[in-house]
This record gives structure tokens, C-alpha cells and sequence, in this order.
């Protein structure tokens, strides 16, 4: 059992890394692609649109040619009511924050990304999935608070690209929590494979609307420079980001999560400014962004006593994780049990269908990861 433990630990250590070091790449990679002092491809939605098509045709041949794993029962009500909407803010939230790229630091997106919390809190609250509690409310405010701090003290300063990551954030928390209102109440799982197969096509034609008015003229008249290996890679990255989020979720808890968030941010924090000589940090951008952390903190640790409350469990208990992993046939996730339902908590934190790589999240765990779900603005 010791063993087990031992190469179940190690396991969950190397897809944390492979998360961490996936995620820091594709934000760096974009920047470096979007940025005009670099690649110099002003272009966000037409890098956002390839980063959609090609998982889109990866998924469709998986499924449909390969057939990796089964489509889900998907009808014309549910596409039309839940995926639609969902695949809309999707890519929203990408467009917007790829496009801060071109005004704004890395350094200062990850500062900004704080507010993610906050934005997922309050588009809950509006769309009835959460209550407003005082404590939790006061959090928000820390968290508000260092923000603003840590934006006061940005020497670069931009209202546009701060504009574009703050509605990319909130089009993001209101994705997630139309997921939990929409697909999740409706008992529809998707795995990480059929998930791209709905939504990434439809987010690609959401894509394409500002994309023809925006940006199609200015690559009309615009000498584009288009380097295949450099945007193919850059797909790839992006679409192995999307897989290693599922498998993190899978082997780890929201706790763990959150601790690699964090510190994912603090890495991406040091390593743009050497990669990127031109983003400054201020004593108040660390002090506003160390403030709005502890926030967080304290907003993660209510989540945590919320979670435990309601299972009565622990929330990351290794020794039931490895029976559960060596338990599970090789099936797909999109197989949906009415059992795993609670009429108020929706899918359960500890049951995981099929493979330890394609878990079911849960409501608890949606509203409480923020942008760890799919791809969001790291892709």
C-alpha cells in the first residue's frame, strides 16, 4: 500500500508540474505572438479562432475516427439552450483576455486574475447558485481592495487592456456558473475530449463575427506575418493545456488546485519580467497583490470548511483515491448515474467516472476553482 501511495503521490506531483509548466508556457507563448515589440501579430480573435478549429478537428477525429471515447447524447434543446450559451462566453472570456495581451504586462494580468474569485462570487449570487453571506462578502472586498492597490501602483498602467482582462474575468465566472446551472442540473458530463467537440466548433463561429468586423480588415491591409510551425505549436500547446487541466483535476483535490494556481502566478509573475524586460513590478503592485491574495486565501478556506460540511469527508483522502483509481473500468465519463446527484449540491467532489483522467466536476468544486475549468484565459 505504501508503494501505491507512494507512485500515486509522484503521479499527482508530475501532472501538477505539467500543468504549472503548460499553463506559464501558452500565456508566455501568447504574449510573445500578440506583442508588437516581438512575433507582432496584433491578431487576438484570429489566435483564438486557430486555437478552436484545431481542437475542434483533434476532437472530431477522436471521436469520430479514432473513436477514443463515445458522443454524448446530445439533443437539438439541450445544444441549443445549454452549449450555445456556454460556448458564447467561452469565447468571450478568451477574446478579452487575449487581447489585454496587447495592452497590459503579464505580470499584471496575473495580478489582475485575482479578481476571478470576486467575479465568480457575484455572477453566482445574481444567477441564484450562491447566497450573500457577510463573511464571504468581506473577502470579496480584500480581495477588491488589493486589486485596486496593486493597479494604483502599475507604472504601465492601460484602461484598455485593464478594461478587456476585467470583462474577459467575468465573462469566464459567468461561464462557469451557467455550466453549473445549465449542463450540470440537466445531468450532462463531458470529458475533456467531448467537451471540445461541442463547444469548440461553436465558440469558433462566436469567434468569427468580431473577427470579420475587427480584424479582418486590418489583416487585409496589414502585411501579416504567418509562420505555420510557430501558430501550430502554439495550438498544440494550448490543446495539451485543455487535457492536463482534467487530469490535475482528477488526481487532486480544489485545495491543491488552488495552492498550484498560486503558485503558477508567482512563477508567471518573476518569469515575465525576464522574458519581457519592458514589464516593471512596484513595491505596490506586490503589496495590493499580496493583499488581494490573502483574500483569496480566506475565501478558498470557507470553501473548504463548506465542502467538508456537506460530504463529511475529506477532501483529499490519497489512500480512497488509488482504490477508487484501480477500481474504475476503462469506460467513458460520459456515462451519467442519477445516484451521483444531490438535488442541492449537484455532481458529488468524490465520484469520478471512467478514468482518473476524465473526472466529473462538480458545482462546489466550479465555483471554487474559478479559471481552472477547460482551457479559460490560459488558452
Amino acid at each position: 500500500m505504501a508503494k501505491m501511495i507512494n507512485r500515486s503521490l509522484m503521479l499527482t506531483y508530475l501532472y501538477l508540474l505539467v500543468y504549472i509548466l503548460l499553463s506559464s508556457g501558452v500565456i508566455l507563448y501568447n504574449k510573445w505572438v500578440l506583442s508588437p515589440k516581438y512575433f507582432n501579430f496584433p491578431f487576438p480573435i484570429t489566435l483564438t479562432m486557430i486555437h478552436m478549429g484545431f481542437s475542434g478537428i483533434v476532437a472530431f477525429f477522436l471521436i469520430r475516427v479514432f473513436k477514443v471515447v463515445s458522443p454524448v447524447k446530445m439533443t437539438f434543446e439541450i445544444y441549443a439552450t445549454c452549449v450555445i450559451p456556454i460556448s458564447a462566453f467561452f469565447a468571450s472570456s478568451l477574446w478579452f483576455g487575449n487581447t489585454a495581451y496587447l495592452h497590459i504586462s503579464v505580470a499584471f494580468i496575473q495580478m489582475l486574475k485575482a479578481l476571478m474569485p470576486v467575479a465568480t462570487f457575484v455572477m453566482a449570487v445574481l444567477c441564484g447558485t450562491d447566497k450573500l453571506r457577510c463573511d464571504v462578502f468581506l473577502n470579496m472586498v480584500l480581495v477588491s481592495v488589493g486589486v485596486v492597490v496593486s493597479s494604483y501602483g502599475e507604472i504601465n498602467f492601460n484602461v484598455v487592456g485593464t478594461v478587456y482582462q476585467v470583462a474577459g474575468i467575468f465573462a469566464e465566472a459567468l461561464r462557469l456558473v451557467l455550466t453549473q446551472v445549465l449542463l450540470q442540473k440537466k445531468g450532462l458530463s463531458l470529458n475533456p475530449i467531448t467537451s471540445l467537440y461541442y463547444i469548440a466548433p461553436c465558440s469558433f463561429l462566436f469567434l468569427a463575427i468580431p473577427w470579420y468586423f475587427l480584424e479582418k480588415p486590418g489583416m487585409e491591409v496589414t502585411q501579416i506575418q504567418f509562420n505555420f510551425w510557430i501558430f501550430f505549436s502554439n495550438a498544440i500547446c494550448a490543446l495539451a493545456l485543455n487535457f492536463s487541466i482534467f487530469l490535475v483535476i482528477g488526481r487532486t483535490g480544489a485545495v491543491t488546485i488552488r495552492v498550484a494556481g498560486v503558485l503558477k502566478d508567482w512563477i508567471l509573475i518573476a518569469l515575465s519580467t525576464v522574458i519581457f524586460p519592458e514589464s516593471t513590478i512596484t513595491a505596490l503592485n506586490i503589496t495590493g497583490y499580496a493583499i488581494a491574495l490573502c483574500g483569496v486565501v480566506l475565501y478558498n478556506y470557507l470553501k473548504v470548511k463548506d465542502v467538508r460540511a456537506s460530504s463529511q469527508l475529506p477532501l483529499e483522502n490519497i489512500p480512497e483515491r488509488i482504490s477508487k483509481d484501480w477500481k474504475s473500468d476503462k469506460r467513458s465519463s460520459d456515462i451519467y448515474r442519477p445516484d451521483m446527484i444531490d438535488d442541492n449540491k449537484g455532481v458529488r467532489d468524490i465520484d469520478l467516472i471512467g478514468d482518473e483522467e476524465t473526472p466529473l466536476i462538480s458545482s462546489s468544486r466550479l465555483s471554487f476553482m474559478g479559471r481552472t475549468q477547460l482551457s479559460s484565459h490560459d488558452a
